[in-house]
């Protein structure tokens, strides 16, 4: 392998790793911290200083990660071509 082709396809392979590497966590862990209220479950309100549930995560403080919705809408359709 030349040091041309090998700087090339580096950039390449580190794309591949990341994303299997995410993937990965999409697995092992599903859920992250909801950005909204930080990972609290409550949020200010922006008239008072009131503190509500948080809307976007329904007071968990968790969200479902995006390469979790995909790696769901997979499996929902691969399930439904089996039918």
């Amino acid at each position: 392998m030349t040091p041309r082709t090998l700087l090339a396809t580096a950039p390449c392979l580190a794309l591949v790793l990341l994303t299997l590497g995410y993937l990965a966590l999409c697995v092992a862990d599903p859920f992250g911290r909801c950005r909204t209220c930080k990972g609290t479950g409550r949020k200010r309100s922006p008239f008072d200083r009131l503190r509500r549930e948080c809307r976007r995560c329904a007071g968990t403080g968790l969200r479902l990660r995006v390469g979790r919705h995909a790696i769901n809408h997979i499996k929902d359709e691969y399930q439904a071509a089996k039918r």
